[in-house]
């Protein structure tokens, strides 16, 4: 079995939906972007109605969970690493014929649709899951943090993300590199240099893996000037003393206003991804 793109939406995944079972926060998914099997934590529960769960940063609006269950979230991850552990994560229909290369537990990644880092009960979220990995009885696995980047600067996000090993990654979002391009993509006024402030506060810290979505808008890809733009400010945050252990460049696809947006093909994924590692000297993959 390939391994194709992760998909954005829940039940698609990529030839298989993503696996919930009975559960509300965890799942299991094949991610092209780990490279194998992923067991997602959502601070959105899946019946949760996403319209309702805004919450505000800085004036800026991120669709994110009200609450986080902790404890219901950590029952359910410890009982998805027990199915690892014993191997009857081989029974579930998806994964009976699966290579075994790629049952392969790669990480544990807490944020998809929504953006943890925003929910009020992020210190407990990461405590309990840090906690789950050291007493489950599994091997060490890598934990992953997602997030759009809003809301890096906050004093309970950087506690929170301090609790980190050095072998846990934080995945933050990119998505251009002008403003013009950031408004155009996200229909807000979201400014591209708070996201970047906050991007290299972080790098400071800690590497970080940029993660940057590249879409196809009424069928084009995004100009050559952009991407010269987006390999820049990546170089900037490198020569601030940002490290940036890797660049994912993938596409996306979704609704922006009124426009056609689709999915980009490989050979543009694959032009993006040079150009951007011929500027910055960054290991840059397609993922």
């Amino acid at each position: 079995m390939a391994l194709g793109q992760d998909s954005n939406t829940p039940g698609t995944g990529l030839s298989f939906p993503w696996v919930y079972m009975e559960n509300r926060f965890v799942y299991l998914v094949l991610s092209a972007r780990a490279g194998g099997m992923t067991i997602g934590v959502n601070g959105v529960p899946r019946d949760t109605t996403k319209a309702s769960c805004v919450y505000d940063v800085n004036g800026v609006g991120r669709m994110v969970a009200p609450t986080i269950d902790v404890e219901a979230m950590a029952g359910e991850l410890t009982r998805v690493l027990s199915m690892f552990r014993s191997g009857r994560v081989r029974d579930l229909p998806n994964f009976r014929l699966m290579p075994d290369q790629l049952l392969n537990l790669r990480h544990v990644a807490l944020g998809a649709e929504d953006d943890p880092i925003l929910a009020p009960q992020v210190p407990e979220a990461l405590e309990a899951i840090i906690h789950v990995r050291a007493s489950a009885g599994f091997s060490f696995f890598k934990l992953v943090v997602i997030t759009a980047g809003i809301g890096l600067e906050l004093p309970i996000v950087q506690r929170s993300l301090r609790l980190l090993t050095r072998s846990d990654e934080v995945w933050v979002s990119l998505e251009g590199g002008t403003q013009a391009y950031v408004n155009k993509i996200n229909q807000t006024d979201s400014s591209l240099q708070m996201w970047l402030s906050n991007i290299l506060l972080l790098a400071r810290q800690r590497p970080v893996v940029i993660q940057s979505p590249f879409r196809a808008i009424d069928g084009e890809g995004p100009a050559v000037e952009e991407i010269e733009q987006y390999g820049q400010r990546l170089l900037e945050l490198k020569k601030a003393g940002g490290e940036i252990s890797r660049v994912q460049i993938c596409s996306a696809n979704g609704a922006v206003a009124s426009l056609r947006v689709g999915l980009l093909p490989l050979k543009a994924l694959s032009q993006i991804a040079r150009r951007v590692r011929e500027i910055t000297g960054i290991t840059v993959e397609v993922a």
